[in-house]
């Protein structure tokens, strides 16, 4: 794959970029460099090969591998853990026990994917590979997993983005590794001299009350990082938490004010990019900047969630 983009973030950790989209800064893989060797997230199999090139660069081996973790079994985070464990044959695969049976036979996923991206399915995700369910080790609220003298990790259950989310508590550096419930952070945007963040409202669970009591249980522990399925990590927890709780708000609103008019999903769409896109013009991002594009296609994915979640409502 050529020069791998993989970032060291102190405490041990590293972030591979995993292209995901055939995008950069788009979704990390990161990696605890000690023993045992363990890989949170793996995004989907178009990943893999970064993943492979990232470990390389840290002069680690896929043989080596221990745990793999993934908060959720969205595809863009856990569609390439079949293929990954293919190099990897000591790894288990660490999973909310709600995930463990759609690792085990990814039928339904794959259904859900095709669902949201249509045609561009096979590019973006294919090949979806089962886990075998000897391979497969479950973690919910409370569980702990100790990696070093100095570093455990403790899984908790974090609902709101997806029914089936843990969060991981990193004991060594007091973070969090969050996937999607605390929202996106557009890691394109810091060269420009800001920070942005908003909720990820993708179908087929979102919940915004779920979603607000997780992020206020990460804010209860005042935790001195988060790390982003994407992208990276932020030392500026509250500011980061408070953005996306108040972009749950802004969600609503808009998702319940298109719908009350009969503008359907397109129109939740239309008016989350006329309230967002500006914004980012207005602190002087470019127009040929990815965090434009990317948050395009978030808001895209989200307004299928919310009116999902909204017309449920009705019934």
């Amino acid at each position: 794959m050529g020069e791998e983009t993989i970032y060291s973030l102190g405490g041990e950790i590293y972030v591979i970029d995993g292209f995901d989209l055939k995008k950069p800064g788009r979704t990390g893989v990161y990696v605890m460099n000690q023993e045992p060797l363990t890989i949170v997230e793996t995004g989907p199999s178009m990943s893999v090969p970064h993943i492979l090139g990232g470990l390389k660069k840290l002069d680690r081996a896929p043989e080596e591998v221990e745990y793999v973790i993934v908060t959720h079994i969205h595809l863009d985070h856990a569609g390439g853990v079949g293929l990954f464990l293919q190099s990897c044959p000591r790894a288990k695969v660490v999973v909310h026990p709600r995930g463990a049976r759609h690792l085990a036979d990814p039928s339904r996923l794959i259904q859900g994917a095709r669902m949201v991206y249509g045609e561009e399915f096979d590019a973006l995700f294919d090949p979806v590979l089962p886990v075998p369910e000897d391979r497969i080790l479950v973690k919910g609220e409370g569980d702990k997993l100790r990696i070093t003298d100095d570093r455990v990790l403790t899984f908790w259950d974090t609902p709101g983005h997806a029914a089936h989310h843990i969060s991981i508590h990193d004991s060594l550096t007091h973070g969090y590794f969050t996937g999607d419930t605390a929202g996106i952070r557009y890691v394109h945007t810091e060269e420009y001299g800001f920070s942005f963040y908003v909720p990820s409202t993708s179908p087929n669970q979102f919940d915004p009350d779920a979603m607000k009591h997780s992020i206020q249980r990460y804010r209860n522990e005042k935790p001195d990082r988060i790390y982003y399925g994407h992208f990276g990590m932020t030392e500026q927890v509250d500011e980061a938490l408070d953005e996306v709780k108040a972009g749950i708000d802004v969600f609503m609103q808009e998702a319940q004010e298109a719908l009350s008019r009969g503008e359907g999903e397109s129109g939740i769409e239309r008016r989350l990019v006329d309230r967002y896109v500006p914004m980012l013009e207005e602190k002087g991002l470019p127009e040929d900047s990815p965090a434009h594009e990317l948050l395009r296609l978030d808001l895209q994915v989200s307004a299928m969630g919310l009116a999902l979640y909204l017309n449920r409502q009705k019934k």
